[in-house]
């Protein structure tokens, strides 16, 4: 079993920036792709960012590409969701989820293994 908690979000104006982090209760979480999922009121989830056990190499949605940035630390078991030039439309629930020896860009939730609660990020204009 691997607990997630995400903390960061918040209320922020367009063009802000926030950082979100998610905490892993686990042993390691060398062997898992992590990712950050968002889900706008009465909108369908959607991928925004992974980053794979293997290599860390990361994937991003066309939405977020070039503002976002993920990253792991993963002797503190952390993930982290870097994000700058925030637009209204990025307002949503984010969620860090994990998935057991995940595919490096893997963007189907219904993959992951693990996920938290979420964290609330609002961007006004």
């Amino acid at each position: 079993q691997v607990r997630l908690v995400e903390s960061g979000g918040g209320l922020v104006q367009a063009g802000g920036s926030l950082r979100l982090s998610c905490a892993a209760s686990a042993r390691n979480i060398d062997n898992y792709t992590m990712g950050w999922f968002r889900r706008a009121p009465g909108q369908r989830r959607e991928f925004v960012a992974a980053i794979s056990w293997r290599n860390d190499l990361t994937s991003y949605a066309d939405s977020v590409k070039g503002r976002f940035t993920i990253s792991r630390d993963n002797a503190k078991n952390m993930v982290y969701l870097q994000m700058n030039g925030l637009k209204p439309e990025d307002t949503a629930l984010y969620s860090c989820a994990a998935n057991f020896y995940g595919a490096t860009n893997q963007r189907n939730g219904d993959q992951y293994d693990y996920w938290g609660q979420g964290t609330q990020v609002t961007v006004s204009s």
